[in-house]
Parts: structure tokens; sequence; C-alpha cells
């Protein structure tokens, strides 16, 4: 397994932490290659009750890598396909996954946390997904996501202006389910993973099933049309433009084009 992402497992606990922390765990291909493999390991091990995502560093997750995405603009394969691929695997885990968020989760960090099963948040912590602040488009898969956690009204809200919230806010949504200070965090969640591995094993996996397909339906709606939507807007001078931006921490200058 790379460097990117290390797992432990202590006493029925499993903790995956995002290890890029010069990047702001920012999801590069190994980082994201790494998070796959790993949760691919831990589904089978009967050692295993509960599962902890964490980041090492400042951020809990930043998002995707611009300057990775930028340097591959020209190429033909979709680089959000491998997030998506990779979040969905987290959500698949056979255990029960808790997000133990200490700083800021954006963009794909922000939907990392939300395809986790819980979601304890350090106060501090900011959750946002400024997509169009440099040109994207969200990918049906993942605006799914957010309709599904905090509604309609509050999704439009974070798309539309791009701007984060803070944890109280996103408690108040329903983004998370606990808020605590930075000094409570770890313990909190730890202790909430506890409740959750002393739990039958095979009452937490058979309700983990069911709730998996519970959301079973959502897979079959046609979203062809607005891949193609989002392929146009990754593909575009403004989406380029913005990775520049974001990189050299300017304003765009959008274009339509």
């Amino acid at each position: 397994m790379p460097d990117e992402v290390l797992s432990t497992i202590a006493d029925g606990v499993a903790t995956v932490t995002l290890n890029r922390p010069d990047k702001r765990n920012a999801m590069n291909t190994a980082l994201l290659a790494g998070l796959r493999a790993c949760f691919d390991e831990l589904d089978p091990r009967p050692d295993v009750r509960v599962v902890v995502v964490r980041g090492a560093g400042p951020a809990f997750c930043s998002g995707m890598d611009l300057r990775e995405m930028e340097e591959r603009g020209g190429a033909q394969a979709d680089p959000e396909s491998g997030v998506i691929a990779t979040l969905q695997r987290v959500e698949r885990s056979r255990h029960p996954t808790i997000a133990m968020v200490h700083g800021d989760a954006i963009a794909g960090g922000c939907e990392l946390a939300l395809h986790c099963d819980l979601r304890v948040a350090a106060d501090v912590a900011r959750f946002g997904m400024p997509l169009a602040r440099v040109g994207l488009v969200v990918p049906f898969l993942l605006g799914q996501k957010l309709v599904e956690i905090v509604g309609p009204a509050h999704t439009r809200q974070l798309l539309f202006t791009g701007r984060p919230i803070d944890a109280r806010r996103a408690y108040e949504i329903g983004m998370v389910h606990e808020v605590v200070p930075p000094a409570q965090l770890e313990p909190v969640t730890y202790a909430l993973a506890r409740i959750v591995a002393d739990n039958a094993p095979l009452s937490l996996a058979g309700m983990k099933a069911t709730l998996l397909r519970a959301g079973a339906l959502r897979e079959q709606i046609a979203h062809e049309d607005l891949d193609a939507l989002a392929r146009r807007a990754r593909q575009s001078a403004d989406a380029s433009e913005g990775r520049r931006a974001m990189l050299e921490k300017r304003k765009p200058v959008f274009r339509g084009e």
C-alpha cells in the first residue's frame, strides 16, 4: 500500500489515515489507489468491526490534486472517475465507517466524509464544495450524495456559492453527527467507534448491507447527459484558468469558454 494512506488496527477499530499532510491530503492518483486498496484489505478481516477515516496534518482532505489535474488537462481519461470509484468503495465498506474531521474537508474531501456512515467534526473544521470557483461541474453521483445527506435546498447553497461552511453550520443542516472542540475530537470519535465495535458483528454487517440496498435504486438514474456537461466544463479554458488561479492564489477570470 502506498505511503499516501496508512492503516492500523487496534481492538476491533481500524484507522485509515490520508498521509499527504504537505499537500493538505489532496487526492492524487496514488492516494486514491491506496485508499481503495486499504478498504479491499480491511473488508474480509474478522478482527475489524469499524473503520475510522482521518487525515494527517492541518486538513482532513482538500479534494482533488489540482496540480495533477491541470497537468493531465489534455488527457482523454476522466480524472474524476478515480475519485468517484474510491468514494463508492468507501461507501460499500463491509464495516461501518466514521469520518473524523479535524480540519478542512473541501470538494472531494467533503464527499469523502459524506461517503462515510458517521461524521464527527472539530468545531474549527470547514466543509465546502467550491467547484464553481474553479470552473467544474459536480459529478452527478457526488451531487446526488449531497442531496441525500443535506437535501436540495442546502445543496444548492453549497454548490452555487462555493463558499465553505463551518462545522456548527454543518451540524445544523445534518451534514455531521457531532461537533466538539479540537482537543476532544479524537477521544469522542474513538469512544463512538468503541460503541459501534462492541455491537454484534453479524448485526452490524446485516444493517450495513440493508442500508446499502435501500439506496441502490439511486444507481439506476440515467446521467450520461449530465456527465457530458461535467466533461465539457472540465475540459474548458475556464476550468484550466480556475485551477491555475487556485494554485497561484489569485482571483480567476472566467470567460464562459
